[in-house]
């Protein structure tokens, strides 16, 4: 009886407007996120791009996806580049060291929050293997 009233249309529609809410909303997260990682801008033009996102949301959004996007990508490429140097040079670090050192330098990476805790026992079972 219940279905009867709203129909199949309905329900697909209503699961487009959320898939396009979630979207949105990752893309509000993103912007956010590059807005605070920027370091070419002072705190005083992140305020303003902060504020222009909250009081005009989705023109603000566009608009900083238009005129910042290519840099996003950019800085995105440089965060990868250096999240795979420091692991670069941890494991060039464990390789000359003993099994305890290993362990110790993957905890303190466990307990920074660096890696997960698959990941450290992975490290702890090479490091005694």
């Amino acid at each position: 009886m219940l279905a009867a009233d709203y129909p199949f249309l309905d329900i697909l529609w209503t699961m487009f407007i959320f898939f396009l809410f979630v979207i949105w909303i990752w893309i509000l997260i993103t912007v956010f996120a590059d807005i605070f990682r920027r370091r070419d801008i002072g705190g005083g033009m992140k305020a303003v791009w902060i504020i222009f996102v909250i009081l005009l949301p989705y023109l603000g959004v566009f608009i900083y996806l238009i005129a910042e996007g290519h840099h996003m990508a950019e800085r995105n490429a440089e965060q990868m580049q250096s999240a795979q140097a420091q692991q670069a040079d941890y494991i060039k670090s464990v390789a000359g060291s003993s099994p305890a050192d290993q362990i110790a330098q993957a905890k303190s990476l466990l307990d920074s929050g660096a890696i997960s805790q698959a990941e450290f026992d992975a490290l702890k079972a090479k490091a005694l293997g």
